[in-house]
């Protein structure tokens, strides 16, 4: 760029070069025959005639150099024909604003005094200070008065109560942060991005009160992938007590690249499917026909395992990178009615705390609650036949937990999780929905998959 400029204009330590032309003194550029064209007669200063503004300067130089004594006269320089400004107009937008000061003209030189006289000061009043600006406060409009102190803690110390980060067995937390970290970029997969890293979710039907909440899990957050699980809390059928309350959760298998684009799809086409059969499952449920609600069951979740797979070629994809679990509950809002309908593709959880006691092996038997992670399961859109149950009667006070193997596995596994758990969910009354999440994320070491439970409280009499 410095030799560029070099090359192109002149050199600062160069010689000289020789200027260009002047027009004569008094000669002045033609104005064109413009209609009119103001002329103005040129003169260049002559230097050998003094500049008349150097002793107007020279005597503000000495004003300010010197400073005046203590009710001294100021000497000012003498009246300029230039007419004094006045304060500025307001200005309006829309309109450019008018500059108050008019163009400058020649300034003349200053009077020479008399012969015999010298010159005297001009002397002026003593300035009179302005009065001080009185401030006039506002109307006062309504008053806030904060509301009266509880008389818990809280209220008399004026601190607000937090959670603050969950709770973890053992001595010592898991090292991963128990908060949101990474997220997926938007430019790689938009589905992925718009992912929440937690959701949070619940329904009341009279007796019937319900929490669901997923979280990703820390190995996800720390990698910057998506959570893989979902859930839905849907209300099927018509209004009334033959309606169904559809609680559901979906586990996206780790190894499929779209698995939380077919975790989020199932639960969505399940929705779907078993409401257009909602009335012929409650009537099944409430006569308790297992085979009858087995034939509907499994007849829906094939219809979703081929629009799962369907979805995925739409979107030239390959049906196993949606692979996803499904597991669900169908709950009658009839409160005469104490069944519950059950369904699973692949594995999860399904567990009953009753009396402060869990029951870890309620709709897989087969499962010896050892808390050991699987890595082989049944899953949408290949695996399209479900397990399909009728729960015996709830009774008051049992909490049914519905949930994937983020917390099947490790409540399995760890007392310290069922004990927390027990005493946070057992208590007859369900948490608040900040609470429940809050509870969820109980943390135990070596456990880190995404994590989503819907649980089901129901009340006492």
């Amino acid at each position: 760029m410095g030799n560029d400029m070099n090359a192109a204009g002149p050199s600062r330590t160069g010689p000289r070069q020789p200027e260009p032309d002047l027009p004569e003194p008094g000669a002045r550029e033609p104005d064109g025959d413009r209609p009119g064209a103001r002329r103005t007669e040129f003169r260049w200063p002559d230097a050998r005639e003094p500049d008349p503004l150097d002793e107007t300067w020279q005597s503000v130089d000495q004003v300010f150099s010197d400073g005046p004594e203590s009710g001294a006269a100021v000497a000012v320089p003498g009246p300029s024909a230039t007419p004094p400004v006045g304060p500025a107009p307001p200005f309006s937008y829309g309109q450019a604003p008018q500059s108050p000061v008019p163009p400058y003209g020649p300034v003349p030189a200053p009077p020479s005094p008399r012969p015999g006289s010298a010159e005297q000061p001009v002397r002026h009043a003593p300035v009179q200070p302005s009065p001080p600006r009185v401030h006039v406060p506002p109307e006062p409009g309504p008053v806030c008065t904060p509301p009266p102190a509880s008389e818990g803690p809280a209220g008399r110390t004026g601190a607000v109560p937090v959670l603050g980060a969950p709770f973890h067995s053992g001595p010592k937390p898991p090292l991963y942060a128990p908060e949101p970290l990474e997220l997926p970029p938007v430019r790689q997969d938009p589905a992925a991005a718009l992912t929440p890293d937690m959701v949070v979710d619940g329904a009341g039907y009279g007796a019937l009160t319900v929490r669901a909440a997923s979280v990703r899990g820390d190995s996800h957050r720390y990698q910057g992938e998506p959570r893989q699980d979902s859930l839905a809390v849907v209300r099927l059928g018509a209004p009334g007590p033959d309606g169904l309350l559809l609680l559901a959760v979906a586990d996206g298998v780790g190894s499929a690249a779209r698995s939380h684009v077919g975790s989020q799809e199932a639960c969505r086409l399940a929705a779907m499917e078993l409401e257009g059969v909602s009335a012929e499952l409650s009537e099944t449920v409430r006569a308790g026909d297992r085979p009858g609600f087995a034939a509907l069951v499994d007849t829906a979740v094939g219809r979703i395992a081929t629009l799962l797979a369907h979805r995925a070629r739409e979107h030239g994809d390959d049906p196993a990178a949606y692979a996803t679990t499904l597991r669900a509950l169908l709950v009658p809002l009839d409160p005469r009615v104490r069944t519950r309908g059950f369904l699973a593709v692949g594995d999860g959880g399904t567990a009953l705390l009753r009396d402060g006691e869990w029951n870890l092996s309620l709709t897989d038997p087969e499962h010896d609650g050892d808390g050991m992670i699987e890595t082989r399961t049944a899953a949408l859109p290949h695996g399209h036949r479900a397990r399909a149950l009728l729960l015996p009667p709830a009774l008051p006070g049992d909490v049914l937990v519905l949930c994937t193997d983020g917390l099947s596995t490790p409540l399995a596994g760890d007392a310290g999780m069922r004990d927390f758990l027990g005493a946070g969910w057992g208590r007859g009354a369900a948490p608040a929905p900040a609470d429940f999440l809050w509870q969820l994320q109980y943390r135990v070491k070596s456990y880190d998959d995404d994590r989503t439970a819907v649980v089901l409280w129901e009340a006492v009499p």
